[in-house]
Formats: C-alpha cells, sequence, structure tokens
C-alpha cells in the first residue's frame, strides 16, 4: 500500500518525550522538537491492524517470545533484506536495544576494563559504559571531504587493552553506513587483540546512500561478535518496548538469559512489541521502502537549505539513518550562543553536537524523521535564529 508520511499528526498530550517534555531538556515549552529520535509517522497499517486484533482480544496474559514465529520473522528478515544469516537459536529477547547493551558490557568485561567506542558517539553509551564501571576509551573519527571516517592506525593503538569495542552501525550521530573494507579492518584489529565487539544495529533499515552490512557476517572469521537491535526506530514503536540480541556465543547467550530471567525478571515479554517485531518483519517492507525514499527527499531538503541560506554551514546527506549532522564549526558564533538563538529565538530545538562527545563540538543533530511540511518550518526557524545572529555580530 502507499503510505502518506506527509501526513501531519498532533502528538501532544499522549505523554509524548519529544514533543511533551520538550521542556526537560531544553528548558522551555511550545518548541518545535527536532530532537529525540523516533518519528511523527503512522505506524504500519499491517501492525496497527494486528494491535487492535490482539487488544480486542481483550486478555494480555504472560507472554512467551522465546518460539520459532518470533525467531524466524528476525532471521527471514536478516537474510531478505541483507542476505545476512543467522541461526534461531542465536536470538534472544530484549525489552531495549541499551538494556541488551548493558547486559552484554557486564558479561564481557570487568570493572575498570577498558571500552572503545567513536566519538561522536550515540550519549548514552557513555553513561552505560561509565555507570558500570567501565573505562571509555575514545576514538576520535575524522571529518572527510563528505563523511567521517576512521583514522585505522590510531583505532589499532586505541583498541589495545580494550575488552569491547562497542560499535554503533549505522553510526549516530554521523550517519556512517561503516563499508565491508572498513569493516574487514575493525574485525581483523579487533580478533587480532581478542577484543569482543558489541554492534547496535537498530538504524539498519534506514539506508540512504550505500548498503548495510550486519556485524553477523564475519561470525565465520571471529567468534567474538554480537548484534543488538529492534525494529522500533524504523517503525516508530518505541512504545510497545520490544528489541533482541544475536548471540553465536552460547556460554554467553546461556548467561544472557539466566540474567534476565534471575536476575532481572524479565519473563514475559511485552504482547505488543513482540507481535510488532514479528509483523514488522514479516509484512512492512513496503513501508520501510517508502519511508527511506521520503527521508532521502528530507534530507535533500535541508541539503538545498542550507547551501541557499547558511553560507558559513556544511551538510552533506548521510549515508544512513534520519539524523541530519549539520556541519555549524565555521559560523562566527558560539554554540551557546546558537542553542541560545534557536530556543529563544527562533522557538526550535535541535541537538547540539556536543552532546554526543567532545569531537561533536560545532555540529547540530536534526531529527528529520517527520513530515516534509514540519522540517521545512523547523528549517525557517533555525534561518530567523542565525539571522538574528548575524544581525548582532553587524
Amino acid at each position: 500500500m502507499k503510505y502518506d508520511f506527509d501526513e501531519v499528526i498532533e502528538r501532544r498530550g499522549t505523554y509524548c518525550t519529544q514533543w511533551d517534555y520538550i521542556e526537560d531538556r531544553f528548558g522551555e515549552k511550545d518548541l518545535l522538537p527536532f530532537s529525540i529520535s523516533d518519528t511523527d509517522f503512522r505506524i504500519p497499517k499491517p501492525i496497527s491492524n494486528t494491535i487492535k486484533r490482539i487488544a480486542q482480544h481483550e486478555i494480555y496474559g504472560y507472554t512467551r517470545w522465546n518460539h520459532h514465529d518470533f525467531k524466524e520473522s528476525i532471521t527471514g528478515y536478516f537474510q531478505r533484506r541483507f542476505q545476512c544469516h543467522m541461526e534461531e537459536d542465536w536470538i534472544l529477547y530484549s525489552p531495549s536495544v541499551m538494556y541488551s547493551v548493558s547486559l552484554l558490557l557486564r558479561l564481557l568485561s570487568k570493572p575498570k576494563d577498558r571500552i572503545l567506542s567513536f566519538n561522536p558517539m550515540y550519549d548514552s553509551f557513555f553513561t552505560v559504559i561509565e555507570d558500570q564501571d567501565r573505562i571509555l576509551v575514545s576514538h576520535e573519527l575524522v571529518q572527510g571531504e563528505h563523511d567521517f571516517e576512521i583514522d585505522f592506525e590510531k583505532f589499532e593503538e586505541d583498541i589495545k587493552g580494550c575488552s569491547v569495542f562497542l560499535l554503533c552501525s549505522p553510526h549516530n550521530p554521523t550517519g556512517r553506513l561503516w563499508s565491508r573494507r572498513e569493516l574487514d579492518k575493525m574485525v581483523s584489529i579487533c580478533k587480532s587483540h581478542g577484543t569482543a565487539i558489541i554492534s547496535d544495529e537498530i538504524h539498519m533499515d534506514m539506508q540512504l546512500r550505500g548498503k548495510h552490512t550486519p556485524i553477523l557476517d564475519y561470525i565465520e572469521d571471529y567468534d567474538k561478535l554480537f548484534l543488538v537491535s529492534s525494529c522500533s526506530k524504523t517503525l516508530n514503536v518505541p512504545g510497545l518496548i520490544g528489541s533482541y540480541a544475536v548471540i553465536p556465543d552460547q556460554s554467553i547467550r546461556d548467561e544472557f538469559l539466566y540474567q534476565t530471567r534471575k536476575r532481572d525478571f524479565l519473563n514475559s515479554a511485552s504482547i505488543f512489541g513482540m507481535y510488532a517485531t514479528m509483523v514488522g518483519y514479516t509484512e512492512c517492507d513496503d513501508y520501510i521502502d517508502q519511508l527511506c525514499d521520503y527521508i532521502r527527499g528530507n534530507m535533500e531538503l535541508v541539503e538545498q537549505f542550507v547551501k541557499a541560506h547558511f553560507p558559513d554551514m556544511r551538510f552533506t546527506m548521510p549515508q544512513a539513518t534520519y539524523l541530519a549532522w549539520i556541519d555549524v564549526s565555521a559560523v562566527p558564533f558560539s554554540s551557546e550562543e546558537l542553542q541560545e538563538a534557536l530556543v529563544h529565538i527562533g522557538k526550535v530545538a535541535i541537538m547540539k553536537g556536543e552532546t554526543y562527545g567532545s569531537n561533536g563540538k560545532g555540529y547540530l543533530r536534526m531529527n528529520c524523521g517527520c513530515p516534509r511540511a514540519k522540517l521545512l518550518e523547523g528549517l525557517q526557524r533555525m534561518k530567523k535564529a542565525v539571522d538574528a545572529l548575524y544581525e548582532e555580530k553587524r
């Protein structure tokens, strides 16, 4: 079916984090938000139809996830979309991707162990590493002509003594799709140092320029590979609760299952989250394809707007994600001045790059998972704020 991503849906008054609680992060109400990464789009029709059917049953008892239908939906999706094989036995349910990352870090490392991740990085990576008494080692990505790149000579130095490499693939916030050549090198270097790789692939479906390669494509070459993901980011169902971890190593898998059941008492899945995964991965390819096309159009709008109105800024369409990573390092005012103007003059909420690490300074992260009319209004509000700053400098 044809989906209408131009449809504007009122989200205020639904306890929505992005709209109703924008003041928590930006200190102001009534801002137009482009912040937390969920979308403003309706979910796929097969999922909403299934939720209605389950709701009408009017019994929401304890729900078992450990069955063929749940696991086969995931293995079939990876095979169909990425030509990546995985065994059903490797798959475990988890309430969220970051829960899986947190538990895997505890299983694969000890307190005071070194954990490597790229800088800039998804901001929850800071807390998940440091709050578990691990030491964060930041590898600074290098801004190339169009995309951020890895300095592999430095990467090999940084990986020494690290128990785990926490990879975001595709990368949030820069939007990089790691190439096979890059993944070959990452896996080879980690293998030579005995460093496990946890790959957060929640943005894997949003491919705008290029093709995503799951880390488990390399499981025949290296056995310390762990993949965590969810359909929630793409299909806009994080409120239904559900994700999965793919763990080929049986001893780690057994311990993960033991910890979830015996320590954290997560014995039952969310019935709605489980069905969202199964239906999302078997009946919603058309939605995903149309969504990628629409986001591509949104990114083209950002690119054109930046070129036309912000001569001191730079933006290139990301290879993946619906997150625009805008280079504002050449503007003649500070990050603090820019944020103040965006919030108080433009009345628009766009994440400052420093949120994602020291290497994010001089950037803005703008969530473009929204109807084009909202995005255009956000860009116009951004222009109002920036124009006011330039006027002050005259």
